[in-house]
């Protein structure tokens, strides 16, 4: 397998560098670009995180007529059908993932294994390059945006498809902890590296806790895919592609889109908010009847992802603080490390002591839909970019508890930055939260007569109302679509 990739990326590589040299062999699409529509492929990492948020881009570029041919796993169209608002103009491509030693037969994305098996999937991706390829030279579309296949912009170039790197995370995340500034390629990086920013990142509350530090450093430095580490693979792909492109606006995150643009002297397009559309189907009537017996803005709500695990005593804080908090709960979690079910997990009593008013669920739910319960009023996220993007233009208010990488930036900014939700304590060295710290934070955002509740509530309304105003969508996908446009003169 090792061999299989290895010689597939060594004669793309070959084919690339001899580019200057025209050979007669190489294949170069030439397209006429109409004045009106053009075709994008995406083919987002396989995280139900990425491949949302990739249809959600995908979704208001449809608006404007254009054409998406979204790869994907097979299996994982099902998932993905109900949020497709455009099904004559995105057609999803399932794509076979090829099995990979170590993964279960049929796993496809990173909700099919544990957290330490995620390089596993990324090493299945690399193993698509040959079939994807192939779906490009029969599709000719103008752009591919991608994000962790580090291979596709070379790829792309050589059919003359123009790359774009579609970053679900936000500018803050890229330039804090990605900077060329930080000379990735010239030596390898330490904890000491990522206590600081880069020296010109801009003036911001972002800090990193020792335990932060430690679990960043890992990670970025971690080997993800065949001989390649995260941070290598992220570098590759940001500096290879011909732009940046991130659903953000500039009244956020204006000085971290231009410090990023700085660094890797290519455009950084910004498609505004995207705000999400509703999945055009009604919530699971279970959950609505649950939650329409409970008085308006009463009820917490706490999901973490498709790949969020906690520790078993982590869990058992988490959900202990809602039990202390005395408000109705609904909880989607995983089951905690070495447990297979949410109920061999839960602390001995707590079904019997929460029944009616709480509930600890272990299987997927419908947040989005969810979010915009009336019953809802605080929601407990793990910072993923896309549950800040669902939760920003709803009125529940946010309890921040980051567990990984971009999370903690986001959560910085959340909470530091905007001061739009309360993050809850950890310490600092070892990274724990109680279940008087959960319990804390969550009555902080809820009590309208606290001060920090109200700071919250504030802002957190400033930037809905922002994120809702008429025509601030439509514009910056206007200009989105524009600077695509550019690119292909």
């Amino acid at each position: 397998m090792k061999n299989t990739v290895r010689v597939y990326f060594a004669r793309q590589l070959s084919q690339i560098q001899s580019k200057n040299k025209q050979p007669d062999h190489m294949i170069i699409f030439k397209k006429k670009m109409s004045d009106k529509t053009f075709h994008v492929v995406m083919y987002p990492w396989f995280a139900m995180g990425h491949l949302t948020s990739f249809l959600h881009i995908s979704n208001k570029l449809a608006e404007r007529g254009h054409r998406v041919s979204f790869l994907l796993p097979t299996n994982t169209q099902a998932k993905l059908e109900p949020f497709n608002l455009h099904k004559n103009l995105i057609s999803f491509i399932p794509i076979t993932v090829p099995h990979v030693d170590g993964l279960h037969p049929g796993s496809e994305t990173t909700s099919d294994v544990p957290f330490p098996l995620h390089s596993l999937i990324m090493t299945a991706m690399d193993l698509t390059a040959p079939s994807t390829e192939s779906f490009l030279r029969d599709l000719k579309p103008h752009f591919v945006f991608h994000d962790f296949t580090h291979w596709l912009p070379p790829l792309a170039r050589r059919l003359g498809i123009k790359s774009i790197h579609h970053c679900i995370i936000s500018p803050a995340t890229v330039g804090y902890l990605l900077s060329p500034e930080r000379k990735i390629n010239e030596k390898p990086l330490t904890e000491a590296d990522f206590k600081a920013p880069p020296p010109s990142f801009p003036p911001s509350s972002i800090k990193l806790f020792p335990h932060e530090v430690r679990q960043v450093t890992s990670a970025t430095l971690k080997q993800f895919g065949i001989d390649i580490s995260f941070i290598e693979r992220q570098m590759i792909s940001l500096s290879d592609s011909d732009a940046i492109s991130f659903k953000s606006c500039k009244e956020m995150e204006g000085p971290y889109c231009d410090y990023v643009e700085r660094q890797f002297k290519k455009p950084v397009i910004l498609a505004g908010p995207v705000v999400p559309e509703p999945p055009i189907i009604a919530l699971e009537e279970k959950w609505a009847k649950w939650l329409d017996s409970f008085k308006p803005k009463t009820v917490i709500f706490c999901a973490f992802g498709s790949e969020c695990i906690l520790k078993k005593d982590q869990f058992q804080e988490l959900v202990l603080g809602f039990e202390l908090t005395g408000m109705p709960f609904l909880a989607a979690l995983k089951p905690p490390m070495g447990t297979e079910t949410i109920e061999f997990a839960l602390p001995e009593g707590f079904e019997e002591r929460v029944k009616g008013k709480g509930v600890v669920h272990g299987d997927w739910v419908q947040q989005q839909l969810i979010l915009r319960h009336p019953s809802v009023g605080c929601f407990v996220t793990h910072c993923g970019s896309g549950s800040l993007s669902e939760v920003m233009v709803t009125e529940c208010q946010m309890v921040l508890l980051p567990n990984v990488g971009d999370q903690i930036i986001n959560a910085r900014l959340m909470g530091r930055d905007f001061k739009v939700g309360v993050e809850v304590e950890k310490g600092e060295e070892d990274g724990l939260f109680t279940r008087e710290g959960v319990c804390k934070a969550v009555r902080a955002v809820m009590d309208e007569d606290s001060l920090v509740g109200k700071e919250v509530r504030d802002n957190h309304a400033k930037w809905r109302e922002f994120l809702l105003s008429d025509g601030l969508e439509n514009s910056y996908i206007d200009s989105y679509v524009q600077k695509l446009r550019s690119l292909l003169k």
